[in-house]
């Protein structure tokens, strides 16, 4: 699969089709080991004078791990067809087996991030901020109960956008 270098600041599309109801991968990690795992939270924007991307990852899953202990993440927009796969992916742990290749997907590395070859967009992230979301920061607490019953909170991430690309 071809990639198509693309400069994110000169695209439009809707944040919320694309990352609230499409959904998104966020992987992070290096040939020799890294997770991914389905999102639908998050926005692009821009932050401290960089386009950006925020992403939200819960203590609990795996994917917490890679982000934190690597400097760059991979957001990656599927094309349609795979829902199956964000299913899966979003589901199921990587520490309980290789969801990545199970998924039906074709995992690969773009600037030496993971990514996979079945997406329509790619944006290449270098991590800038995390920041944990407490619940005494939550303002109403029909959010708490919605969206936190099991006390899992979310952190959320900040991450330049160094790098777009168009599949």
């Amino acid at each position: 699969m071809a990639f198509t270098k693309i400069n994110i600041a000169e695209q439009s599309f809707n944040p919320f089709e694309k990352i609230g109801k499409q959904w998104m991968l966020i992987s992070a990690g290096n040939a020799n080991s890294w997770n991914t795992m389905t999102a639908s939270w998050g926005g692009v924007g821009v932050i401290w004078g960089k386009p950006s991307a925020t992403c939200y990852i819960r203590h609990s899953r795996y994917t917490m791990e890679f982000v934190d202990s690597n400097e760059y993440f991979t957001l990656t927009f599927l094309k349609d067809g795979h829902r199956d796969a964000l299913n899966l992916l979003g589901t199921k742990s990587g520490r309980d087996m290789d969801k990545m290749h199970d998924s039906g997907l074709t995992p690969i590395f773009v600037d030496g991030q993971p990514t996979f070859a079945e997406a329509e967009l790619v944006l290449v992230c270098r991590k800038r901020c995390k920041s944990e979301i407490a619940p005494e920061d939550i303002l109403h607490q029909e959010t708490i109960d919605k969206n936190y019953a099991n006390r899992d909170f979310h952190a959320m991430y900040i991450g330049e956008i160094v790098a777009a690309y168009q599949g």
